[in-house]
């Protein structure tokens, strides 16, 4: 679901096949990295074995999960403003949440 899913990648020499994870993204940019990690917490987020996967090869820096509140707030007020309903009570959460810090 969403914009992750898996690919068939030819491995030794081509002779056999191999399934990968693969994530796609069609709004491609050139920004912050936590900003794209926070994002995937947006709808649900991924598995913990990707948040594992990506701390293993390239750890997020301190004070992160504190800045995700931040990244993410942009996302849900664009959603109040072409959705509605409860994404309102959800940026008014997180703005408090963003004040507390």
């Amino acid at each position: 679901g969403g914009n992750k899913g898996y690919a068939k990648v030819k491995v030794n020499g081509d002779e056999e096949e191999e399934v990968v994870p693969v994530i796609f993204d069609p709004a491609t940019y050139y920004g912050d990295r936590e900003a794209d990690i926070a994002m995937t917490y947006v709808f649900g987020g991924f598995g913990s074995d990707f948040y594992a996967g990506y701390e293993e090869e390239w750890p997020l820096p301190e004070g992160h999960e504190k800045r995700k509140t931040v990244y993410n707030l942009y996302h849900i007020l664009n959603h109040e403003v072409l959705f509605g309903g409860m994404y309102r009570s959800q940026a008014r959460g997180m703005i408090e949440e963003i004040l507390r810090m």
